[in-house]
C-alpha cells in the first residue's frame, strides 16, 4: 500500500495507479452531485487529495488550499505571521 500524508495525517492508499485515478474521480463526481443525501460536497476534496499522488495539477491545487486553510486557521486563531 502506498502512503499519502495529508493535514498531518497519514492515509493508506491503493498500491494500482489506475485504482487510485479511478477512485480519485469517482470521488470528485459524486462531489459535483453533493446536494444528495448520502454523499455530499466534502467528497470533492477528497477526491483531488487522492488524485494528487499522481497529477502534477492536482498536487499542487491540494498544496495551495492546504497553505490556504492553514493560513487562514492560525490567522482566526491569532497565531498568523502578519506583521500588520
Amino acid at each position: 500500500m502506498s502512503r499519502m500524508k495529508l493535514w498531518g495525517q497519514s492515509v493508506r492508499l491503493p498500491r494500482s495507479r489506475p485504482l487510485r485515478v479511478v477512485m480519485g474521480v469517482i470521488f470528485v463526481s459524486m462531489g459535483l452531485v453533493g446536494f444528495m443525501p448520502v454523499v455530499g460536497f466534502w467528497m470533492i476534496p477528497v477526491g483531488l487529495a487522492i488524485l494528487s499522488v499522481d497529477s502534477p495539477l492536482a498536487r499542487r491545487f491540494r498544496r495551495r488550499a492546504e497553505v490556504w486553510v492553514l493560513r487562514r486557521y492560525n490567522r482566526w486563531k491569532g497565531r498568523g505571521t502578519d506583521s500588520t
